[in-house]
């Protein structure tokens, strides 16, 4: 064997045996203080465990006066959690003197909650804008009403509490019950603060995540005269009702018309034909003796004397 392959050899054998066996971060870990032995390391490469992130966070979290373990980092590495981030959180919870233990930060990163934001939310509040809310006062006037929400993480709450969606649905709710409980849009434009109140004291924050220290009513806009709208809409649909009701009178009004007309008619017919019967009853009181001619022209000098007083009435 020639001595280029053989060195060769030895350079892929120690880099495998240095990969299995990471001398350096081992000695790194010697020299911060944190005891992790070669056998634990070569396990972790064996279990697919990185053990650079594993040593770095115990070496992060010894530095900051933190007492951790290299198991409970790696069965949270294992459930695919973040272990940077967790200690980051816990060292940052720990120089604010917030209670935050492993199992509750890894719990937190588990659920799909940023676990190192929590903790900076609850040192720094953060501050919610609301979408503009319309409620109609008493009075029916619309007011469209924005406002700011200052919320602080509630560490205990983060597993199994609601989001933010929800605290902005809550506070909402709560501007829309207040200013619909207004007796005018004025009482509510001269003091914005009630709203505040009214809704600070409702406790939103039950059941969430965060805890609401104030909220703010950032700008009221005056919106429609919703009662105005509706008189309207209902004058309207009363001037509809109405203008259905008299068509409908007008047309049994005209149907009755057409009915008296064709009864006129009926009646106009039979006056003809009992008129076209006279000559002939005449004319058979002529045979039969019963009328003369005297009777004869008695009958039309009654009826030309008739027809001159209708001519004189008229």
């Amino acid at each position: 064997m020639s001595p280029i392959l053989l060195a060769a050899i030895i350079v892929v054998f120690l880099i495998v045996i240095l990969w299995f066996f990471p001398v350096a971060l081992w000695f790194q870990a010697i020299l911060s203080g944190v005891y992790v032995s070669l056998v634990q390391l070569l396990l972790m490469r064996w279990r697919g465990v990185n053990p650079r992130t594993i040593v770095l966070a115990l070496i992060t979290g010894t530095k900051a006066g933190l007492t951790l373990k290299a198991n409970e980092l790696e069965a949270h590495y294992l459930a695919k959690g973040n272990v940077t981030k967790v200690v980051m959180a816990l060292i940052s919870a720990n120089k604010a003197n917030i209670p935050l233990n492993f199992q509750m930060a890894s719990a937190i990163d588990l659920a799909g909650r940023d676990v190192l934001e929590a903790v900076q939310m609850s040192v720094n509040p953060k501050v919610i804008n609301t979408p503009p809310v319309t409620a109609v006062a008493k009075d029916g006037i619309q007011l469209i009403a924005k406002a700011r929400v200052t919320v602080r993480a509630n560490i205990k709450q983060l597993v199994g509490g609601a989001g933010e969606e929800t605290v902005l649905a809550r506070v909402g709710e709560g501007i829309v019950s207040s200013i619909g409980s207004s007796e005018s849009h004025k009482s509510v434009l001269e003091n914005p603060d009630s709203i505040s109140k009214v809704v600070l004291g409702k406790g939103l924050d039950a059941g969430t995540a965060y805890e609401i220290l104030s909220i703010d009513i950032a700008d009221i806009d005056v919106g429609k005269n919703i009662g105005a709208v509706l008189q309207i809409d209902q004058a309207e649909a009363d001037k509809n009702i109405a203008q259905a009701r008299a068509e409908e009178r007008r047309a049994m009004a005209v149907a009755l018309e057409q009915e008296m007309k064709a009864k006129a008619q009926e009646a106009r017919a039979k006056v003809i034909e009992a008129e076209a019967e006279v000559p002939m009853a005449m004319a058979e009181a002529f045979r039969s003796g019963n009328l003369g001619i005297m009777d004869y022209y008695r009958m039309k000098n009654i009826q030309a004397d008739t027809a001159m007083r209708e001519n004189i009435a008229k």
